[in-house]
């Protein structure tokens, strides 16, 4: 798996951005929002029970996201219709303000190294990419377990200061300063 202080790999993704099948689909690729942070979280498959939670929630918090200038990109290994039709049918993912993207060929997360050996889907993994396209942040749950997304929030921030941020720090806390 990439990790910390590893380029993101070059990416182009078809990728769903609203439910009206006229507007919907747009290309992402890894230049697309340069000169933004960028926080790429997958999941393992749509119209399943615990993705829509982490989904809807990275949703919630998305204007605290682009207040930080961090763009979210959510993916899985579904198409970019089977996204539109689950937008199209979940309340909690009808109105999602960033993109679904779709890595059908699983090229991207092949690259990131996330697919589960088993199932083939991805991990429930978690990145946040610098401007300079460097992953900052890599987090990796089990396919049964949702994540925090505020938590990656969090960690955004204290990536953001360029300073030493201690355990539980929240925005406008102190930082450590070394001796």
């Amino acid at each position: 798996m990439l990790t910390v202080g590893d380029k993101l790999p070059a990416f182009d993704l078809e990728a769903v951005y609203s439910t009206d099948p006229a507007s919907a689909f747009r290309r992402v690729t890894n230049d697309s929002d340069a000169g933004q942070w960028k926080v790429l979280f997958f999941w393992p498959k749509d119209f399943t029970f615990v993705c829509p939670t982490e989904i809807a929630a990275f949703g919630a918090l998305n204007g605290e996201f682009k207040d930080r200038d961090a763009v979210v990109y959510g993916a899985s290994i579904d198409s970019e219709y089977v996204h539109l039709a689950w937008r199209q049918n979940h309340a909690d993912l009808k109105n999602l303000p960033f993109p679904m993207l779709s890595d059908i060929k699983r090229e991207l997360s092949t690259a990131l190294g996330i697919l589960d050996r088993n199932a083939g889907v991805c991990l429930r993994a978690t990145f946040i990419v610098d401007p300079q396209g460097i992953i900052r942040f890599a987090s990796v749950n089990d396919l049964s377990v949702g994540r925090n997304p505020q938590e990656v929030l969090r960690v955004l921030d204290a990536l953001q200061t360029d300073e030493l941020c201690p355990c539980n720090w929240k925005k406008g806390e102190p930082v450590l300063k070394a001796a």
